[in-house]
This record gives C-alpha cells, structure tokens and sequence, in this order.
C-alpha cells in the first residue's frame, strides 16, 4: 500500500514536471492551422486571458504559420455570445481577413473542443496544427491531439496573465494535473 501511494505520488511529479515543461516551451512553425483555444468572454469582448491567446493567434498568422485560424468555446453560460465567436470577431477587428478564420462554438471543455477541431481538421485533410493557450493547458490539449490523429505543436501565449502569477500559475497547473491523470485513467470528458 505505501509502495502504491508512492509510485503515485512520483508519478504526480513526474506529470506536473512535464506540465510545467511544456508550458516554457514554443514549438510554432509552419503547420495547416492555428486553434486557438477559448477562455472567458464579457458581453462580446474577450477576458484578459482570452485575448492574451487571440494576440499571439494572430502574430502567428501574420508570420505565414498557417493559412487558417479556428477559435473555440461556445457559450459558458452566455445566452448572446460564444468564446469561438468572440474570438472570430476580435480577430477580424484587429485586421485578419474573415476568409482565414473558422470558429467552433459548440464545445463546453477542452476535449470537446480538441474532439471538434479535429473533425474540422480530418474534414478538410489537414493533420497539423498549432495549439494557442496558456502554456499551463498545453501538455493536455497535445495529449488529446495526438489521441485524435492530429500533430499539435505548442505555442503558448507569451502576454498570459495566468503564467505571470505564480499563484495562479501553480494552482492551474495543479488542476491540468489532476485532470490529465484522470485522463490517464480514461476518464475523459
């Protein structure tokens, strides 16, 4: 039994080392799409977090990465607006051409989102992508890629207030742990 409690506790370690790894580490380059995942909006205008990720979207496409942009999230409660798009919008305002954005508005967790993308992805014969989010969310979000057929490099939003707060930082990282372990065990939602 103690061996067991420590086996998992190293195993915990071990998961949120490479939380932490992924979340310092931009792997950006040339790829079929740029998924930028979706966080909090208030009333049509993206949260400081959300619109930390839609800048670096946007940098990224503007060096040529990819020549499509997908936002995500739906309503979170919002009976008016979606995170996806929200996004959409915001993009287009700060000048990105409608043509190049796709936004998924369905979707209520991370795995519903990567499991919609991925669909829109394999619709279109597209097998790559570059996944925007806080660098705590990264490590998950590549494990559900791969798990859906898609190779998704990671490209953490350098402006996220979450990883400039070493609380906030700690506590989602944390979180990604223990929801990544479920994960693990194949509870997946």
């Amino acid at each position: 039994m103690v061996l067991a409690f420590l086996a998992a506790l190293l195993a915990e370690r071990a998961l949120y080392k490479a939380i932490r790894d992924q979340a310092a580490r931009d792997e950006a380059r040339p790829a079929d799409a740029i998924v930028v995942f979706g966080a909090a909006e208030y009333n049509g205008a993206p949260s400081p977090v959300f619109k930390a990720r839609l800048d670096h979207a946007f940098e990224l496409e503007e060096k040529g990465l990819a020549p499509l942009v997908i936002t995500t999230g739906g309503r979170g409660g919002d009976p008016r607006f979606t995170e996806g798009g929200v996004g959409r919008d915001y993009l287009i305002q700060q000048g990105m051409a409608e043509s190049k954005i796709l936004d998924e508005t369905q979707s209520d967790t991370t795995y519903e989102s990567v499991r919609a993308v991925s669909r829109m992805l394999h619709e279109r014969h597209l097998t790559t992508c570059i996944a925007v989010s806080d660098g705590f969310h990264l490590y998950r979000v590549k494990l559900i890629f791969r798990h859906a057929g898609i190779t998704a490099y990671a490209s953490p939003a350098p402006a996220s207030p979450i990883e400039a707060d070493s609380y906030l930082r700690t506590l989602h990282s944390l979180r990604e742990m223990a929801i990544t372990s479920l994960w693990y065990l194949g509870i997946r939602s």
